[in-house]
């Protein structure tokens, strides 16, 4: 899961700012609105992991404010990133775990931190529904779905003669010139 934590309030000018927004930062009295349109950006959120996460909580004074769902992750001008998502209200687990309660990570220099949570997990992508809180598949899994759908179609030689049949490159992988395989 992913802390966003803010810092004090500080005013910016709309017209430079990528999301258009008036002020940055955590002040008591912000609406709902008002705290996710200042939390969902503008960080610099190098790699895939932030792409992995399905939910954030905002730090504002060390006490989580606001919990969202994230919904993708946005490039905006700058090199950096945003969030769009939805904000948890009262009745979701996550809001509910951590709304009003002291900061998972504490107080961070870096904005925007990760820490594990069992309300942030999703599934193994493999199909067997056991909860994964990082990557794509619990250790081992891929090959397991792999082979389980080579089992679908046959042989491995059958998958192969299917999947050549099937699969229709799209230009810029035409383009690419095939490796040629040494023989065995």
């Amino acid at each position: 899961m992913i802390q966003i934590t803010l810092g004090k309030k500080k005013n910016v000018d709309p017209n430079s700012d990528p999301l258009q927004r008036s002020q940055i930062g955590w002040i008591d009295g912000l609406s709902d609105q008002q705290l996710h349109d200042i939390a969902r950006g503008v960080w610099a959120m190098p790699g895939s992991r932030v792409e992995r996460e399905r939910f954030a909580v905002v730090n504002g004074g060390g006490i989580i404010r606001q919990a969202m769902e994230i919904e993708r992750i946005v490039d905006v001008p700058g090199g950096r990133r945003a969030f769009e998502g939805r904000i948890l209200g009262p009745g979701h687990p996550v809001h509910d775990h951590y709304v009003g309660k002291p900061a998972p990570n504490g107080t961070q220099q870096n904005p925007i931190t990760y820490f594990d949570s069992p309300l942030g997990n999703r599934e193994c992508n493999c199909g067997c529904g056991k909860p994964i809180s990082r990557g794509d598949f619990l250790p081992g899994h891929d090959q397991r779905a792999i082979h389980e759908r080579i089992a679908r179609i046959g042989t491995v030689k059958d998958f192969i003669t299917w999947f050549d049949q099937t699969w229709k490159p799209d230009k810029a992988q035409q383009a690419k010139p095939r490796e040629e395989m040494p023989p065995n």
